[in-house]
C-alpha cells in the first residue's frame, strides 16, 4: 500500500510539471505486439511484476480480451520514467490493432501528441500500420519506431548478422515513405524516423530487451552481440543489459514532444476557434489557470462511480465539484470525481493540470467528441473523423419481453461507449439495428450486453448496410406542401467526390468560418454561388440554396433543412442512408402566414422534392468494400485467389517475397461473410490475411434489382419498386 501511495504522489506532483509529462499511443498491425511491449513498460516503472510481463496482458483487462489475445478497447496508464537522473511523468494509451476496432485509435490520437509505432521485423508494414500512422499525422501526433520480434528474424528466419541489418533497414525506409506520402511538410520538418538519430528502437517485446542508437552507446552493446545473445537463445542477459523500457522510454522522453511544444502545432489543427482568443491563447500555452478546456476521447462504465469520461485537458484545471458546460447541451454539470487511470484500475486526486489526460466522473451530457469547458459559447473541438464507417448491420432483440426497456437503455449505453456504433430503431419492424465495423465487432458488443449488463438478447445473421446516391442531375422538381400554399423547386446532381472526400476528411464542414469554407469549395471546383449558398451538410451530403430575397425563407430553412436530412437518413429505392448528393434550392413561394408554414407543411415538401428528384435522377446503390491482404505460400496461391476471385473480388495486386506470395485484393462486404473458413480450406490453413475499409461502389446492375428487391423486403417494404410521381402530390 506504501508503494502504490509513493506511486501516486510522485505522478501528482509530475502532472504539475509540463516539460516532464508524456502523453503517447503505441500503435500498430493486429498481433505486432503492442499489449506485450506495453506490459513490459509497466513492469521496469515497477508496476507490475517482470515475471508475469509479457504474459499478465495487463492492459487487456476485458475477460474477453484476454480469450481471445487481443485488444479491443483502448486502456490508458500513467507511469513515471526517470531519464538523466530526472523523472517523467508517462501518460499511455494502449490501442487496438484489429480493422474492427480502429475507431478506439482514431479516438486515443486525440489524446496523446507522440506515438510509438510497432512493426513486427518478420512481416514488415501492414495494413493496419499503414492506417494508424495516417490516423496519427492526422492529428499531428508524432511518431517513433519500434521494430518488434527481431529474435524471430534470427532464430526462425536464420538470417546472418548482414542480412538482419538490410531487413531492419527495409522496415525503417517503408514507414518513412509513408510519412513522407501522408504528410510531406511533418517529413521535411524532421519527423521522419532515422535510427541513427534515435527514433528507432529494435528489440523483442516477449523477451524484455531493446536496442537503440543511443542505448549502444550507453550500455556498449553492438548489433553483433545483440546477433550473438540472440544466437545463442540468452536472450536473459541481453535484457539484462539492455532492458526494454529503457530504451524505448528513454526515446519517448528525448524525442516525442511535451504537452507545452504540442499544444502549439495540435491546437490549431484540431480546433478552429479564434487563436489569438483568451481560450486559444490558454490552449496553445497549456495553461492551468485559464478556462477549462477538455475533450472527450472515451466513455466506460465504473459500476460503482458510473459513467467516466477520458481524454484530453488542453486547459485549465479539473478539480471535484466545478461546473462545467458540455458543448451541444444547454445544462450545465458537476464534476463529483477527478483521477488517473492506472490500467483497469482508477486513483482518485484532488487536482488535474491542463497537458494531462484525466477521467473524469458526473459528466453525464458527454459523449465522445464532447468538448467540456467552463466558457459559456465556446467553439467546440473538431468531431473526430472515423476513417472507416459502419458497414455490417445487425438486429437486436430482447429475448425477454421483460428486458426490452432495459435493452433500449443498454443500447444507448453501448453507443455512448463506443460511437463507431451506430444504433437506430427501424420503425416500420420495430427491430433495434446496431451497425458496427465488422463482424467481430459486432459480436463483441452482443457478448458484452449479455454479460455486463445482463441483458440476454438475440442478434440477426449481419446484414450490410449500403448507401443510395444518384447518377445524374435533372431539373427542378416542384415540392408543394398539403395544403398547397408552399412550394419549393429543388434539383439534385451527384456531389463531386473530391468534394465529398473533403467533407469525410474534416476539411469542409458546418463549424468552420464561412469564408474559410466557401474557399475551400471553390478550390475544389464548386462555382462560386454555390459554395456561397452552402445551408447545411449531412454525413456526405450538402444542401445548397441559391434563392434571392425570398421572402420568410430564413425562419422557414431549419424546416426545409429537416426534411433533406430525413431523406439523407433513408432514401426513397430501399430506405437506407444516402452518400454524395448535391441538393440546390432555386426558387420558393411560401405563404405570408407563420401559421400556414408549419413544420407539418414545410417538411413533407422538401422531403417529397428530394425524393422524387432522386427517383428521376437513376437512385441507385452502393455497396461497401474491404481490401482484402492474403499472404501465402507460393504454391497454394491459385486457392487464394480462386476464392478471392469467387467473391466478386478484383486483385488488384501481386507480389512475391522469398516462397510468399502476397495478394491484395477488394471484395465486396456482402461476399466476406464466411471467408476466414473458406480461406483456410482452400490454402491447408497456411494463408494470413487481414483487411481493412476499402469504401463504397456502385453495385453491378445485372444484381442491382436483386439486392434492392432482398433489401425491401426484409425492410416490409411494398414490391413495386417507387416512382418519382409516388412522391410528388398531385
Amino acid at each position: 500500500m506504501g508503494r502504490r501511495k509513493k506511486m501516486v504522489e510522485r505522478v501528482t506532483t509530475l502532472m504539475n510539471e509540463p516539460t516532464k509529462i508524456r502523453n503517447i499511443g503505441i500503435v500498430a498491425h493486429i498481433d505486432h505486439g503492442k499489449t506485450t511491449l506495453s506490459d513490459n513498460l509497466l513492469a521496469g516503472a515497477g508496476m507490475i511484476s517482470k515475471e508475469l510481463a509479457g504474459r499478465q496482458l495487463f492492459m487487456d483487462s476485458d475477460e474477453e480480451e484476454q480469450a481471445r489475445g487481443i485488444t479491443i478497447d483502448a486502456s490508458n496508464v500513467s507511469m513515471v520514467h526517470s531519464f538523466d537522473n530526472e523523472d517523467y511523468l508517462i501518460n499511455l494509451i494502449d490501442t487496438p490493432g484489429h480493422v474492427d476496432f480502429g475507431g478506439d485509435v482514431t479516438r486515443a490520437m486525440r489524446a496523446v501528441d507522440g506515438a510509438v509505432v510497432v512493426v513486427d521485423a518478420v512481416e514488415g508494414t501492414m495494413p493496419q500500420t499503414e492506417t494508424v500512422l495516417r490516423q496519427a499525422l492526422r492529428e499531428h501526433v508524432r511518431p517513433v519506431l519500434f521494430v518488434n520480434k527481431v529474435d524471430r528474424l534470427i532464430n526462425e528466419l536464420q538470417v546472418d548478422a548482414q542480412e538482419m541489418q538490410v531487413r531492419l533497414g527495409k522496415v525503417i525506409d517503408h514507414v518513412n515513405k509513408l510519412i513522407k506520402n501522408m504528410n510531406p511538410e511533418k517529413y521535411k520538418a524532421g519527423w521522419r524516423v532515422d535510427a541513427a538519430a534515435g527514433t528507432v528502437a529494435f528489440g523483442s517485446a516477449l523477451y524484455n530487451w531493446a536496442i537503440s542508437v543511443p542505448m549502444m552507446k550507453k550500455t556498449g552493446i553492438s548489433f553483433n552481440d545483440v546477433y550473438n545473445y540472440c544466437k545463442a537463445g540468452d536472450m536473459k542477459t541481453l535484457a539484462e543489459k539492455c532492458p526494454l523500457h529503457e530504451a524505448v522510454l528513454d526515446m519517448v522522453i528525448h524525442f516525442l514532444p511535451n504537452p507545452l511544444d504540442a499544444q502549439k502545432g495540435r491546437v490549431p489543427v484540431i480546433w478552429h476557434g479564434d487563436a489569438k482568443s483568451e481560450i486559444g491563447e490558454s490552449m496553445t500555452h497549456a495553461n492551468p489557470d485559464g478556462d477549462l478546456a477538455f475533450m472527450v476521447t472515451d466513455i466506460s462504465v465504473d459500476p460503482h462511480a458510473g459513467e467516466v469520461a477520458t481524454g484530453r485537458l488542453f486547459s485549465g484545471s479539473f478539480s471535484r465539484g466545478m461546473e462545467v458546460y458540455t458543448s451541444g447541451t444547454a445544462k450545465k454539470s458537476r464534476v463529483q470525481q477527478v483521477g488517473i487511470f492506472m490500467g483497469p484500475e482508477r486513483l482518485e486526486v484532488e487536482k488535474i493540470p491542463a497537458g494531462n489526460i484525466a477521467a473524469v466522473t458526473g459528466l453525464k451530457e458527454a459523449i465522445v467528441g464532447s468538448t467540456v469547458t467552463t466558457l459559456d459559447g465556446m467553439t467546440p473541438f473538431e468531431s473526430i473523423r472515423h476513417v472507416s464507417e459502419p458497414v455490417v448491420t445487425v438486429a437486436v432483440e430482447a429475448k425477454h419481453t421483460k428486458d426490452l426497456p432495459k435493452l433500449i437503455e443498454v443500447l444507448r449505453q453501448v453507443a455512448k461507449e463506443d460511437p463507431t456504433l451506430q444504433i437506430t430503431l427501424d420503425e416500420e419492424t420495430g427491430e433495434h439495428l446496431m451497425a458496427g465495423m465488422g463482424e467481430l465487432h459486432l459480436e463483441v458488443i452482443a457478448h458484452r450486453i449479455q454479460r455486463d449488463k445482463n441483458v440476454e438478447i438475440t442478434t440477426s445473421k449481419p446484414i450490410v448496410v449500403y448507401r443510395e446516391t444518384i447518377k445524374k442531375k435533372i431539373e427542378p422538381v416542384e415540392g408543394k406542401s398539403p395544403n398547397r400554399h408552399n412550394r419549393f423547386y429543388i434539383f439534385v446532381e451527384p456531389l463531386d467526390l473530391e468534394i465529398v472526400s473533403a467533407i469525410k476528411a474534416g476539411d469542409v464542414s458546418m463549424n468552420m468560418p464561412e469564408l474559410e469554407r466557401r474557399q475551400k469549395l471553390i478550390e475544389l471546383g464548386m462555382e462560386k454561388d454555390e459554395a456561397k449558398g452552402i445551408v447545411g451538410i449531412f454525413n456526405s451530403n450538402i444542401f445548397i440554396d441559391v434563392t434571392k430575397g425570398i421572402q420568410y425563407l430564413n425562419e422557414t430553412m431549419e424546416l426545409v433543412l429537416d426534411g433533406f436530412e430525413e431523406v439523407m437518413r433513408a432514401g426513397p429505392l430501399t430506405r437506407e442512408p444516402v452518400a454524395n448528393l448535391k441538393c440546390v434550392l432555386v426558387d420558393a413561394k411560401l405563404h405570408e402566414d407563420a401559421i400556414h408554414r408549419g413544420p407539418a407543411q414545410v417538411i413533407p415538401a422538401s422531403r417529397q422534392a428530394i425524393q422524387a428528384g432522386m427517383l428521376m435522377a437513376d437512385d441507385t446503390l452502393l455497396e461497401p468494400y474491404q481490401k482484402v491482404f492474403v499472404q501465402v505460400p507460393q504454391l497454394l496461391m491459385g486457392g487464394a485467389t480462386k476464392e478471392l476471385q469467387g467473391r466478386r473480388g478484383i486483385i488488384l495486386n501481386m507480389t512475391t517475397e522469398g516462397d510468399l506470395a502476397i495478394i491484395e485484393a477488394r471484395v465486396p462486404v456482402a461476399e466476406m461473410f464466411g471467408f476466414a473458413g473458406e480461406i483456410r480450406s482452400a490454402t491447408e490453413g497456411r494463408a494470413m490475411w487481414s483487411t481493412e475499409f476499402g469504401g463504397f461502389d456502385i453495385v453491378p446492375t445485372s444484381i442491382q434489382n436483386e439486392i434492392v428487391g432482398q433489401i425491401r423486403e426484409r425492410k416490409g417494404l411494398k414490391k413495386e419498386l417507387p416512382k418519382a410521381s409516388d412522391y410528388l402530390s398531385m
